[in-house]
């Protein structure tokens, strides 16, 4: 399976929570979306152990299975989409994560999140 992972999970992840664990170890390509690469690296900026962090982030995105996704203009074209989908519904995200919820459906890659409010998004692979 191939995942996209989003911050919380990545964190999760690092602080050996099984099911991020499970999920990025058995998965057969990790993608990381620029947003959360964005965040993170904010995150780190924000907090004390930014060296570390951003060390720990480095051997991570070093894996041959690991890649940054990045948007493109197919990327714009999801985004819009799911933005128009989510208004007529009244469910609207946070921007980064509506970003994040394009690549995703763009790429039909299974998005691992502990954020509940993508489960408004059906073509979401979720996992």
């Amino acid at each position: 399976m191939r995942i996209l992972l989003d911050t919380n999970r990545y964190g999760d992840f690092c602080k050996g929570v099984p099911a991020s664990v499970t999920a990025v170890v058995s998965a057969e390509r990790v993608f990381l979306p620029f947003v959360a690469l964005a965040e993170l690296r904010a995150g780190f900026r924000a907090g004390t152990q930014g060296r570390s962090n951003e060390e720990t982030l480095e051997r991570f995105l070093a894996s041959p299975r690991v890649e940054v996704l990045y948007a493109d203009e197919a990327t714009v074209g999801a985004y819009a989409g799911l933005f128009a989908q989510l208004r007529r519904q009244g469910t609207p995200i946070p921007t980064n994560d509506l970003w994040i919820a394009a690549l995703a459906v763009q790429h039909g890659l299974a998005l691992h999140s502990r954020d509940a409010h993508f489960d408004a998004i059906p073509q979401l692979l979720r996992l």
